[in-house]
């Protein structure tokens, strides 16, 4: 395993001429980000892991500062999963001139995670536009958990760059949490508590697959989430191929944001 801090030395030990698949990540790796992996491994010749904590896609300062932080930790799961390179760039290096910062998203994306994170995606599309100008992988991997996320950055890299977005599933634990780096800022009575709340909402998904009629119990579902003093940030039904309130059995997804403490998690189903 090759760990790289300078483009320069990227440019220098990688052929981007090859099969490269490239896995972005923000560090406090779990087990969501190694079936990343795999899945680049098999498909790839050669895999590029980044580790880079963007502060630009915070929208609350506090956030960034206790995002969590295991770099050690880290490139030991990395060096046993036999990963060819670690890529742990600085802020300067990827962002060596203020306008490449933002990137602008249409007013019709700014829903769900983009109407209550301002600047968020905007954040992610501008460092994906830099790795993706830096790293000329063909391959990029990431998991469904984030959907809008995926849903942005696929339209976004259409016809700009040669990469293609690989959708990875969703990894659970065995209480059906998604896994996510946020999981490691919450106790284990915290992580019961959002166990539960998935719980209602897989529950909800399957009742809608088996009579769409359900659909109509969505409010009912968000008054029982409530009710046990969890902020619901939002619980939406969308259609998943363009996000769109216009959805049927076939195509319509729940997606939710909510709050277990100080920390947000999202899902969907």
């Amino acid at each position: 395993m090759k760990i790289i801090k300078s483009i320069n030395k990227l440019n220098k030990q990688v052929d981007f001429k090859a099969n490269i698949g490239f896995v972005p990540t923000m560090g406090a790796l779990h087990k969501g980000h190694l079936s990343l992996i795999d899945s680049s491994k098999k498909k790839c010749s050669k895999t590029i892991v980044s580790i880079f904590i963007n502060p630009i896609q915070f929208n609350k300062k506090k956030d960034y500062k206790n995002y969590p932080r295991s770099l050690t930790r880290d490139l030991k799961i990395l060096k046993n999963k036999k990963i060819d390179y670690v890529f742990l760039p600085t802020i300067d290096q990827i962002y060596k001139e203020k306008s490449n910062t933002k990137i602008n998203i249409n007013n019709k994306d700014k829903i769900l995670c983009a109407k209550y994170r301002k600047g968020h995606f905007e954040g992610v599309l501008a460092v994906i536009n830099q790795f993706l100008k830096i790293i000329k992988a063909r391959y990029i991997f990431l998991g469904n958990k984030d959907y809008q996320q995926i849903y942005l950055i696929r339209k976004f890299i259409k016809n700009k760059f040669n990469t293609k977005v690989i959708t990875c599933k969703t990894i659970r634990d065995t209480n059906n949490l998604a896994y996510s780096s946020r999981n490691f800022l919450l106790q284990k009575n915290d992580l019961l508590i959002a166990s539960k709340i998935i719980y209602k909402i897989k529950k909800f998904y399957n009742s809608i697959k088996k009579n769409f009629k359900n659909i109509n119990k969505l409010n009912s579902v968000k008054k029982d989430i409530i009710k046990n003093k969890i902020k619901i940030e939002y619980l939406e039904i969308r259609n998943k191929n363009n996000l769109s309130k216009k959805y049927n059995k076939k195509n319509f997804k729940i997606f939710i944001a909510f709050y277990i403490n100080t920390i947000r998690l999202i899902d969907n189903f």
